[in-house]
């Protein structure tokens, strides 16, 4: 293992590892957690909403925080190996202790330990990779992590079927293991720690100043709406997963985990291509008609499920989620870029809006349990389709392209 540490791969080949292995990590809680909870631990909907909203509220509080911590150190690999150490105790915990509080407890570290990998993931990226090759990598980077999802995905369904669900969470701590190496394979003296948190306009230039903190989202207004257009994306994509999944749990109890998997890995075999498109085009068609796909799809996808309750058809229908959340995760670390060009603020503006689209999926979550316990799934997926069609109507109004403005937005 030191050997293998001693060893670096070339940059991008640690990124595409690391990607992919990051993936795997987080791939084994969410959904898993919330059809455990409720099939096998005989959890209330409402329950589940409120572990899920108050750590997710409690893990929000630390976003914009993190990035300024990775904006400010050249520790980057240090913090994600970190953090990786702590997602695996929340594992864990979990599996070991799946009662309220450890689960509570447990869960909220890995809300907050979670906050690192994304913005470190996409700092090392610019810290590693000029400008006018970002669009590309940062594309490639959405597709690696994709093409973990669908291998942990597929891991867990075979666990889950062959042992328990319960097993799944064992996956963590190996694949953290993994993720560690890959993060440190990566050459500590090949990232430009400058460039790495926005701090460098085209060409070299020197770095301007910028406000600090959240006032770098209240300042710029153009981050400010796609803010407002993500905290509603969320609040209407988040509870969509998990509300299929148990619904497909209560029909086939026996296949809780494989049903899951199944609905995961057909949303992310659409995502992985969609990312690698992302990346190709949005250098030559620019960021918003692109968006703006991705959003109108949120809302078809919520009244569909409608439909039917037959398994295959909500099966099909997740495959819609490729296209929504695999545009929308390509390319807002592109949009972010974009919006604060030589600024230094790059991964604070990265926690500021995850910090708001946190509490779009963490209310969501409890929305959804309140409505599907007292109206039932149609309700919630009607409730997630209004919200999806205000966030649309947002983008197109509100929302200017960013890929042709050279000039940073204060």
């Amino acid at each position: 293992m030191v050997l293998f540490f001693k060893k670096a791969l070339p940059p991008s080949l640690s990124l595409d590892a690391l990607n992919f292995l990051l993936a795997d990590v987080r791939g084994a809680l969410g959904p898993y957690l919330n059809v455990f909870l409720v099939t096998q631990q005989h959890w209330t909907q409402s329950s589940v909403g409120v572990v899920t909203t108050i750590s997710g509220l409690l893990g929000l509080a630390v976003q914009t925080p993190i990035g300024a911590a990775i904006d400010a150190t050249h520790a980057k690999r240090g913090l994600i190996v970190a953090a990786l150490a702590a997602l695996a105790a929340g594992a864990v915990a979990i599996f070991a202790f799946p009662t309220f509080w450890p689960v509570m407890v447990a869960n909220t570290l890995i809300a907050v330990v979670g906050d690192v990998f994304g913005p470190a993931v996409s700092a090392l990226t610019l810290g590693l990779f000029a400008r006018q090759a970002l669009a590309v990598r940062l594309g490639r980077n959405a597709a690696f992590d994709h093409a973990g999802n669908v291998a942990i995905a597929a891991a867990a369904g075979a666990i889950g079927w062959m042992f328990s669900q319960r097993a799944v969470f064992l996956l963590v701590p190996a694949c953290a293991a993994l993720a560690t190496m890959a993060t440190l394979s990566i050459q500590a003296a090949a990232i430009d720690h400058a460039r790495a948190r926005g701090g460098q306009a085209d060409g070299g230039g020197a770095t301007k100043p910028g406000p600090e903190g959240i006032k770098l989202l209240l300042r710029n207004k153009p981050l400010l709406v796609f803010a407002i257009c993500a905290l509603l994306f969320h609040f209407a994509n988040a509870p969509l997963l998990p509300l299929v999944g148990q619904k497909l749990a209560a029909s086939h109890k026996h296949l809780a985990t494989a049903m899951m998997s199944a609905c995961i890995i057909a949303a992310q075999l659409i995502m992985l291509p969609i990312a690698l498109a992302v990346g190709h085009y949005a250098d030559r068609i620019g960021r918003k008609p692109i968006l703006l796909i991705g959003f109108a799809i949120l809302p078809i996808r919520a009244l569909l499920y409608i439909v039917s309750d037959n398994a295959a058809w909500l099966i099909g229908v997740q495959l819609l989620d490729g296209v929504g959340a695999g545009i929308f995760g390509a390319i807002t670390p592109l949009l972010i870029a974009d919006l604060t060009r030589g600024t230094g603020r790059y991964n604070i503006a990265q926690g500021a809006v995850a910090t708001v689209q946190g509490i779009g999926a963490s209310l969501s979550a409890l929305a959804a349990g309140e409505i599907v316990d007292r109206f039932g799934y149609s309700a919630a997926f009607i409730e997630s389709a209004v919200a999806a069609s205000v966030a649309l109507a947002a983008l197109v109004v509100a929302m200017p392209e960013t890929a042709q403005d050279e000039a940073v937005l204060f």
